[in-house]
């Protein structure tokens, strides 16, 4: 069915003279009525719907900006462009700030107008063919890619990507291409599922080249920055890589970000994961040197408690000295200003780290799967990208970060793991005891249905996992498997379906960002 042409009021006292200006547009299919002054384009806007409307700001009666605003009051959204002369700078600007969607300078050419035209009204339908276009020129590429993958940095490169074709088809609108982009990311999941099964526990023994890790992040990022400055530490629990795309434009502003990743420790969970990340030590060495801290894999509750104490340490033995640490785990934005009191008193030591923990989006993450209201509001990954972004630009993170860049200090922003959308159950028989995690379970003899679906082994040194009770195995769920017991199948299945969980092996959980933010200027 042929579309309607998009139609174009263009409002100017001279209106005769740009005759060849509306001709030229008529020839390239837009519906365009011209019109000498504000008061009757005014009434015909109220009796006619236009695309566009292309308003000069010198007119005989209301002038330019006037009609805009009373065009703003009828309409907040209709799209106008103002036209007007080189010299009135503060037009400009006050039409800017009333914000126009382009500004034309007389005298202007046919084509300079056209290209206005087509920016503000075919913009989305040029982005979204091209969009297309080069997604079809790169799917060979991307396809190969997946199928070829064999190495931390391989795998790393595809899921990445990904995710940035998902985000992209997303934002322009080609959403009949994100079917695709899904399929291959399922095929890549399950292809990174069976290499991590096969890969991790050379990497715990120390064979062949292993990715960084959780253990290095401190070594790595944090340690260069060490000096007379205070340096931010920063992690955001639960983080996925598109989440960490919604959110870093905003960071943008206010600094250089210097992206990169690291992998997850298995299990992809805050009391393995971040603790890693803190002491730069895996789980078995930590209850080996301090078995207090480590009680058992069910009181997970207790296992992140000693999380300065561990960077602390850390730091002694990577530095050679003490450093100063000022440690803060942030659960709610209600006392906002009080973190950020705190945070300032503990910069004015030379040399400290800041170290802070965000909790937000691992409690929407675990609360979305209990509430209804927010499983609804967060249903899918696009939203709860959506959401993310919306808590970030209002919480105590961001305001932390743009203190820290006013005051020129540099950050290091990551994550503890990810999380995954789950969507097939996955059954499990157990003895009395097993640990209640969706993802990962310790117990005696565990055993799963289907073998594909998890990760199963009774030798915990495989995944530098302290010793638990003799007969203890251990299941990490692949895909996007979610664990249930025979006995409440469709409990779990109503209530964990489509639920985003972490634990287990998935790059949604295993390959997440870690960026370096140097303040602008």
């Amino acid at each position: 069915m042929r579309r309607a042409p998009k139609r174009i009021l263009w409002v100017d006292d001279e209106i005769d003279l740009l005759r060849p200006h509306l001709l030229f547009l008529r020839q390239r299919g837009y519906q365009v009525d011209g019109i000498t002054n504000g008061d009757d384009a005014l009434t015909l806007l109220r009796t006619h719907a236009y695309d566009l409307v292309l308003l000069d700001e010198h007119m005989p009666g209301r002038r330019g900006l006037e009609v805009l605003q009373l065009i703003r009051r009828d309409d907040p959204h209709a799209r106008v462009v103002m036209v007007t002369k080189s010299d009135e700078d503060g037009t400009m600007t006050e039409a800017i700030g009333r914000q126009v969607e382009d500004y034309l300078v007389k005298p202007t050419s046919p084509r300079q107008v056209l290209s206005v035209v087509t920016r503000i009204l075919e913009g989305s339908t040029i982005r979204q063919q091209r969009a297309a276009r080069d997604f079809a020129t790169q799917w060979p590429a991307l396809t190969r890619m997946r199928e070829q993958a064999a190495s931390p940095r391989d795998f790393a490169r595809v899921y990445r990507d990904l995710v940035d074709w998902h985000l992209r088809l997303e934002s322009a609108g080609e959403t009949g291409l994100l079917d695709t982009v899904e399929a291959l990311q399922d095929d890549l999941r399950h292809d990174f599922g069976r290499w991590i099964v096969r890969s991790y526990p050379g990497w715990m023994r120390g064979q062949g080249t292993r990715p960084e890790l959780s253990v290095d992040l401190v070594e790595r990022r944090l340690l260069p920055l060490l000096g007379r400055e205070p340096v931010l530490f920063v992690i955001l629990d639960c983080m996925r890589f598109d989440q960490w795309r919604a959110i870093s434009p905003l960071l943008g502003d206010y600094f250089d970000v210097h992206e990169s990743y690291h992998y997850s420790i298995l299990p992809t969970a805050t009391p393995y994961a971040r603790n890693a990340i803190f002491s730069g030590l895996f789980p078995d060495r930590i209850a080996a040197t301090r078995p207090e801290w480590w009680t058992s894999h069910h009181d997970e509750g207790s296992m992140n408690v000693h999380e300065e104490e561990l960077l602390r340490e850390q730091l002694r033995r990577l530095a050679g000295r003490e450093v100063p640490v000022h440690y803060e785990k942030v659960f709610t934005d209600l006392k906002s200003e009080q973190v950020q009191g705190r945070i300032r008193a503990a910069t004015r030591q030379r040399g400290t780290v800041v170290a802070l923990v965000f909790n937000f989006v691992d409690l929407m993450t675990h609360g979305r799967a209990e509430s209804p209201i927010l499983m609804e509001v967060a249903k899918d990954a696009a939203a709860l990208r959506q959401l993310t972004r919306s808590w970030f630009e209002r919480s105590t993170v961001f305001a932390v970060l743009k203190e820290a860049a006013a005051a020129g200090r540099r950050v290091v922003f990551t994550t503890d793991h990810g999380s995954i959308h789950c969507r097939r159950p996955a059954t499990v028989y157990a003895r009395r005891g097993a640990s209640p995690n969706l993802r990962y379970k310790f117990g005696g003899n565990l055993r799963v249905r289907d073998r594909n679906s998890a990760l199963a082994t009774a030798r915990l040194s495989d995944l530098r996992l302290p010793g638990s009770r003799p007969g203890t195995t251990c299941l990490i769920a692949l895909d996007d498997y979610f664990f249930v017991y025979p006995t409440k199948l469709r409990e779990y299945q109503r209530r964990y379906r489509n639920s985003f969980l972490h634990g287990g092996i998935s790059p949604e959980e295993m390959i997440v960002p870690v960026a370096v933010l140097r303040p602008r200027g």
